[in-house]
């Protein structure tokens, strides 16, 4: 908090506020919410926190970056109520997620590589499903299978109701059939052009790639910061 408390100060809302650059009403906020454990009231009812209350505090906002707001919430919460297990195992789900997420970034690099770089540039104008499966050498069944599987988005013709691929979907059609030659499952390529949608394109998704480790090591150093800081707090007693 800035400076040296004893565990008998006495703390105003305005006090733990603005040490932690938050509003008065923020700190009451919490307090309901569970993240800080119940204040002491004065005889006229305003409540005191201690230094107790600002180290929950702490450890709360330090738990927000790696797990956002809700779960850290409810770690704090757990906490209070004595559910040490379950703010452990609340814990333990958002490094399981990250860990997954880094698998799924590494499928998405491991896959890039393993694309030709002539698939880079989506092409223009639209084909219908027949002559995009010349195209490709395989069948229409395949396309609509593909299809059902999220991995090409057609869209229908309004008059005819048949399948319409633009430029998207012919890059997408395209880039399955590449990774499927080279023993790649559907659930392995969904999650690339889930990215590459996102990105807008294979180059850029490069780019994106490189954000998104970076991203991934950011948060896996804030599960560590916010670990350390509600394991002080539960050595201080919280």
């Amino acid at each position: 908090m800035g400076r040296n408390l004893k565990s008998s100060d006495k703390l105003r809302p305005v006090d733990l506020a603005r040490a932690h650059g938050l509003s008065a009403q923020a700190v009451r906020n919490y307090e309901e919410a569970g993240v800080l454990p119940a204040a002491d009231r004065t005889p006229h009812g305003y409540r005191t926190y201690t230094p107790l209350h600002a180290r929950a505090l702490d450890a709360f906002l330090a738990l927000v970056p790696g797990h956002g707001h809700r779960t850290a919430t409810s770690i704090m919460r757990a906490v209070h109520e004595g559910e040490i297990d379950e703010a452990f195992r609340l814990i333990d789900e958002s490094h399981a997620q990250l860990l997954d997420d880094r698998r799924t970034l590494r499928a998405v690099e491991d896959a890039l590589r393993d694309l030709a770089p002539t698939a880079e540039a989506p092409p223009s104008g639209q084909m219908f499903i027949g002559p995009l499966a010349r195209q490709l050498g395989i069948r229409p069944a395949t396309l609509r299978a593909w299809e059902r599987a999220g991995l090409v988005r057609p869209r229908r013709d309004r008059l005819t109701g048949y399948r319409v691929y633009d430029g998207a979907a012919v890059r997408d059609a395209r880039l399955t059939r590449q990774l499927r030659r080279g023993g790649y499952l559907l659930d392995q390529i969904a999650p690339l052009l889930a990215q590459v949608r996102s990105a807008g394109g294979l180059e850029p998704l490069e780019s994106a790639l490189r954000t998104w480790s970076d991203r991934l090591s950011s948060r896996g150093r804030s599960l560590l910061a916010g670990a350390a800081e509600l394991e002080a707090y539960l050595r201080a007693g919280g």
